[in-house]
């Protein structure tokens, strides 16, 4: 249903009315102006009134027409739009993804066709984010370095975006799990989400930074935080040979999700990668009700459009 945002500005309909009024006419003293002959000729018949009546009527009503167009632009006239409410479940979750060297082994499969590790996690983690509708997500990503990836947000489509368009090397090649799990706490160190967890994803060992891993575990756990890890690669530090390259440590990041109160979850193939995030979906479910808002759909460019395309006509119409 149509309405105006500020129908008191209709009440300034009779003002030129009062303005004539109480000005009244006024003998104009003053320099002359030079003007083409056709314009100084319409000028002259407007203000000595002569002309014919009927012209003189359309150009008065004219004028009045668009004096309240003008208004009723300004009064805003605008219908409520329809708008799904959105589902705010108060958590504030942050995916901490590695893009370290060793995600670009193609030991995965989807499909029937062999891809990388990082092809895998930007898949079935673009397609997880897409599902936290509700949750403020944040990404950070990590290799030698941790960065801030994308801001805490709603918008959980952007988010899907920056993962689908994660690049290795962006961060360098090393793999620092102590710093881009710290990240992700120090940005929820002010956070007054009812909820905060972080999901911490790496396929390798932390042969980086200053810090032990699993003393920021403890930190998370005093703050409240809750993390969720999930160990990626075929082979993990206990089972593979020595100096092997390439495999995890399940174990440090089995350690990090107890001491914090989350699950850890074991993942060696693409099926494996769809079914922790189903899991996920579950431990940290989005199902709430919806906030209403008002969302409104404004039509006063409608009025100004033809208050200007009746001006024009006027203007045309004394001047031809």
């Amino acid at each position: 249903m149509l309405e105006l945002a500020d129908p008191w500005v209709l009440l300034l309909l009779p003002l030129p009315l009062l303005a004539a009024r109480l000005i009244g006419a006024a003998d104009l003293v003053g320099g002359a102006i030079t003007v083409p002959d056709r314009v100084g000729s319409a000028l002259i018949r407007a203000g000595a009134g002569g002309g014919d009546p009927a012209g003189v009527s359309l150009r008065q009503g004219g004028l009045w027409a668009v004096w309240a167009l003008l208004l009723l632009a300004a009064a805003g006239p605008r219908d409520l739009a329809p708008v799904s409410a959105l589902k705010v479940t108060g958590r504030d979750l942050a995916i901490v993804l590695d893009l370290s060297g060793s995600m670009v082994r193609d030991d995965f499969h989807l499909d029937g066709r062999q891809i990388t590790r990082l092809e895998a996690v930007t898949t079935v983690g673009a397609e997880f984010a897409r599902r936290r509708g509700g949750d403020r997500v944040a990404l950070i990503v990590f290799g030698s370095e941790a960065y801030y990836a994308a801001p805490f947000t709603f918008d959980v489509e952007a988010i899907a975006r920056r993962i689908e368009e994660a690049t290795i090397g962006i961060s360098g090649r090393a793999t620092n799990i102590s710093d881009g799990l710290g990240l992700a706490i120090k940005r929820m160190a002010t956070s007054e989400a009812a909820s905060r967890v972080v999901i911490l994803l790496s396929d390798g060992v932390n042969n980086a930074g200053a810090t032990n891993p699993r003393g920021v575990a403890e930190l998370a756990a005093s703050m409240g935080i809750r993390v969720h890890t999930i160990a990626l690669g075929p082979k993990d530090v206990e089972t593979a040979a020595e100096g092997e390259r390439g495999v995890v440590d399940a174990a440090t990041l089995r350690a990090i999700s107890q001491m914090s109160g989350g699950e850890s979850f074991r993942v060696k193939t693409t099926d494996d990668l769809a079914a922790v995030a189903e899991a996920l979906d579950r431990l940290e479910a989005t199902d709430s009700d919806g906030l209403a808002a008002e969302v409104f759909r404004d039509y006063w460019m409608w009025p100004a459009g033809l208050a200007l395309g009746l001006g024009l006509w006027l203007g045309w119409r004394e001047l031809s």
